[in-house]
């Protein structure tokens, strides 16, 4: 299904990138709700964000202030001149959000995940012309967040965008959520219409991550920003760790570098066919191994053999790894790379073994 989008022609809102939407995680109180949006406010930010729902992770945890903060959000507009925009996670929240007169809608990680969830979501907003934010699902799976796009689009919604908040891991890590950037990259290329919004903060998850992930965004062309502010970030009723204050945001965007997305210069084109040349070689030597791969099985069957010898597989991934480092490459990038060589080396030994 080919998405029918417009684009997201917010009013008052200057289309240069990047487009900032920022505000606390949550609407707390109606002071720090107002508190915050006037220091964002003054440092020239025009679309403000705070979770009146919050989906938690446990129940027991602070949910949201729910229905009583939607006229908090109804006075930064007035008062204000700020757009608007929360998070709905069923219909109830779109109903109350839309009869508020909210500007900006977006979905989270959790409702994106579950197919059910956004049909009736995409139903609620049948016949609107709100313009709805789609976060990625909590998994790396580029075809679940297609299809809430496609879902919401079937509605009759096209002023459409996405927002890049990271994928959740078992593992502990530098990120709360790991960004990997090929799956927006790859969003980019098979919806080259899309705005894409990063979210450093829970890509992050820690105040000091903000600043150079907004640059990652920035480099990578994204659309714009949702950042969470607050006027108080240690007194924050949740995600304490990952908002910064507003002077803190104005002086991040300050800095940001702002990459030009279209023009393309002649040495740029030469320098994009030495890569064209440098993968074309990398294929020819991966056909190459492939072939010494297929002798092995043959040498393997014929002395009935196992095809996966393991020590020999974990000395070449600490070998390969190691040399990486050393050719000013990441180790685990490298050991991922010949995870996969590996994988398909013993793909094609088992066929000659099998034949």
């Amino acid at each position: 299904m080919e998405l029918e989008l417009s684009p997201l022609k917010l009013p008052g809102i200057d289309p240069k990138r990047p487009i900032v939407i920022a505000g606390p995680c949550s609407a707390e109180t109606e002071e720090q709700v107002m508190t915050t949006a006037t220091q964002l406010c003054k440092k020239g930010i025009k679309i403000f964000r705070a979770g009146i729902w919050k989906p938690r992770t446990k129940p027991g945890g602070f949910e949201g202030v729910g229905t009583v903060g939607l006229p908090w959000m109804n006075r930064v507009q007035q008062e204000l001149g700020m757009l608007v925009a929360t998070e709905v996670a069923t219909p109830k929240h779109v109903e109350a959000a839309l009869e508020a007169g909210i500007d900006i809608l977006w979905v989270g990680a959790r409702t994106v995940a579950n197919p059910f969830a956004m049909q009736e979501l995409a139903d609620s907003l049948r016949g609107t012309d709100v313009p709805v934010l789609v976060k990625n699902p909590v998994n790396p799976d580029l075809e679940l967040w297609i299809g809430a796009l496609e879902r919401i689009n079937g509605a009759g919604v096209k002023r459409l965008g996405v927002i890049h908040r990271g994928f959740s891991s078992y593992d502990k890590k530098i990120y709360r959520n790991l960004p990997m950037w090929h799956i927006p990259i790859e969003l980019r290329r098979r919806i080259p219409a899309l705005p894409i919004f990063g979210d450093p903060s829970h890509i992050g998850g820690k105040r000091e991550l903000i600043a150079p992930l907004c640059q990652q965004a920035m480099d990578l062309g994204f659309e714009g920003l949702v950042v969470e502010s607050h006027c108080n970030p240690d007194s924050a009723w949740s995600d304490a760790s990952q908002q910064v204050t507003p002077e803190v945001l104005d002086f991040i965007l300050d800095k940001l570098v702002i990459r030009n997305i279209t023009q393309s210069t002649e040495s740029l084109e030469a320098l994009r066919r030495q890569i064209d040349e440098c993968d074309n070689s990398l294929l020819e030597l991966l056909a190459k191994r492939m072939r010494v791969s297929r002798e092995i099985g043959q040498y393997k069957r014929e002395h009935n053999m196992t095809v996966v010898q393991t020590d020999r597989y974990n000395e070449i991934l600490d070998k390969r790894g190691a040399q990486g480092v050393l050719c000013g490459m990441d180790g685990d990038f490298v050991k991922t790379i010949f995870e996969a060589i590996h994988e398909e080396s013993v793909r094609q030994q088992i066929d000659v073994m099998n034949k």
